[in-house]
C-alpha cells in the first residue's frame, strides 16, 4: 500500500478544501443559530459546486458522476466534512449509492434527477420500535394485484423534507430458519405526494442543525410493483451490497472535522499564554495535543487502510467497523479536549468547538452504534477459530 497521495489526489484535496473554506465556512453561523438552511442558499451554493466539479461527485462517470476510486472519494469527503454537515450534505449532494442498484427506467427516474441537483434522495429504514434490529420492523408491504401496499411508520428519516423521493425498506413476508421465523424485507421507491405518503417534522437534535430528521407515515400507501428495488424479499441484500461503504463515509467526514478541531486547539495552545509562557509549554497542554495527533493519525490510517482494500476487493466487514469506530470515537474525543484547551472560551459559538463537539456525538450512534461496530469486529474474530 502506497501511503502517498497521486497529483490528481492531491488536487481533490486542495479543491475541495478550498470550496470548503472559501463557500461554505461563511454560513455556518447563520446556520447553526437558526437551525435552518434555506432554500435559496442551497441553490446558490449547489450551482457552485457543479461549477466546482464537486457536486455527486461520488458517482461513476457514465452517469455523470466523478469517478473516483474509494480513497480519493473519502479523501474528498474527508474535506467536506470540516463544514457544518447540512451545508455540505445538502449543498454538495452525494446521492446515496444504492440508487445504482435500479433499473434502466429506475435510475433514469430516480438516480439522474438527484446528479443533476433536481432533487434529493432519502433511505428510510429506522423505525420507533426497530433501530439496530431491522428484522424487527413492523412497518409492512403486501402485495395486492399488481401493486404494493404500504402500511407503518420510520422515523430519524434525514432530509426528508427536502427529498423528491424515500427508498422504503418494509416487511414483506417471513421465513423459517433454523433460529426461527425471519422477516423478509423488500425496497420500495415511494414518490412524495403517493396517496397514503405523509412526511412530519421530526425531532430537534442536538448534532448537526440545519440537516433536518422526519417522520414518515403509510397508510395504505399503493405503490406499482416497478417501484420495487432489486427483488422483492431482497432488500437486505440491496442494502449490503450498495450501502456497506456508508461506514466508511461517517469515518472520513469525522477525521474532517476531528483534524479541524485539533487545528484551532494547536493555534490556541501556541498563542495564549498564561504564568509567562504559551500554554501549549506546559505538559497538561502538549501531552493532549500529542495524543490527539496520534489518535487521529490512527483512525486515519485505518480509514485509509479500508479505503485501499475496498478497491481492492478484499476489504472485509471488521475493516469497515474498525474505521467506522475508530474514528468517531476519535473525533468524540479530540473535540472534547479542544475545548478543554480552550477553556471556557471552547463552549462559546464564536468557535466552531461547540458545534463539533455536539456534532460528533450522533456520529457513534448512525450508521450502526459503535456497540454495533464492535459486534461486527468480535464476531468476525472468533469466526476464524469456528467460535
Amino acid at each position: 500500500m502506497d501511503f502517498g497521495l497521486t497529483e490528481e489526489q492531491r488536487m481533490i484535496v486542495e479543491t475541495t478544501r478550498a470550496f470548503v473554506e472559501t463557500e461554505l465556512y461563511p454560513h455556518e453561523a447563520a446556520v447553526e443559530r437558526s437551525g435552518v438552511l434555506p432554500l435559496e442558499v442551497i441553490r446558490e451554493l449547489q450551482q457552485k459546486a457543479m461549477a466546482a466539479g464537486l457536486y455527486a461527485a461520488n458517482m461513476p462517470v457514465e452517469v455523470g458522476g466523478a469517478g473516483l476510486d474509494t480513497l480519493s472519494w473519502l479523501l474528498y469527503e474527508k474535506e467536506l466534512g470540516r463544514a457544518n454537515y447540512a451545508l455540505h450534505w445538502t449543498c454538495v449532494a452525494r446521492p446515496s449509492n444504492i440508487l445504482l442498484a435500479g433499473n434502466a427506467e429506475q435510475r433514469e427516474r430516480y438516480l439522474m434527477p438527484c446528479i443533476r441537483g433536481e432533487t434529493w434522495d432519502c433511505l428510510a429504514m429506522t423505525e420507533p420500535g426497530a433501530g439496530s434490529d431491522l428484522r424487527g420492523m413492523k412497518a409492512t408491504a403486501r402485495p395486492d394485484g399488481d401493486d404494493w401496499v404500504l402500511n407503518g411508520t420510520k422515523h430519524f428519516i434525514s432530509h426528508a423534507d427536502l427529498a423528491g423521493f424515500a427508498i422504503v425498506f418494509m416487511a414483506s413476508g417471513e421465513e423459517d430458519t433454523p433460529r426461527g421465523p425471519k422477516k423478509l424485507i423488500t425496497a420500495f421507491f415511494v414518490d412524495k405526494g403517493t396517496p397514503g405518503f405523509t412526511v412530519r417534522e421530526g425531532y430537534r437534535n442536538v448534532s448537526h442543525r440545519g440537516y433536518t430528521n422526519a417522520v414518515l407515515e403509510f397508510d395504505d400507501c399503493r405503490v406499482p410493483a416497478a417501484n420495487v428495488l432489486g427483488e422483492v424479499h431482497k432488500g437486505f441484500e440491496v442494502a449490503n451490497s450498495w450501502l456497506g461503504a456508508t461506514r466508511l463515509q461517517v469515518a472520513s467526514t469525522c477525521l474532517g472535522r476531528a483534524e479541524r478541531a485539533l487545528g484551532h486547539a494547536i493555534s490556541y495552545a501556541a498563542e495564549r499564554k498564561q504564568f509567562g509562557q504559551q500554554i501549549g509549554k506546559f505538559q497538561g497542554v502538549s501531552f493532549k495535543l500529542a495524543d490527539m495527533a496520534m489518535e487521529l493519525k490512527a483512525a486515519e490510517l485505518l480509514t485509509r487502510e479500508a479505503a485501499w482494500k475496498y478497491d481492492q476487493g478484499s476489504v472485509t466487514e471488521a475493516d469497515m467497523a474498525m474505521a467506522k469506530l475508530k474514528a468517531t470515537e476519535v473525533l468524540a474525543m479530540v473535540a472534547d479536549e479542544a475545548i478543554q484547551i480552550h477553556g471556557g472560551m471552547g463552549l462559546m459559538d464564536e468557535l466552531p468547538l461547540e458545534r463539533i463537539w455536539r456534532d460528533s456525538r450522533v456520529e457513534r450512534i448512525w450508521e450502526g452504534t459503535s456497540e454495533i461496530q464492535r459486534h461486527i469486529i468480535s464476531r468476525e474474530l472468533l469466526r476464524a477459530v469456528g467460535g
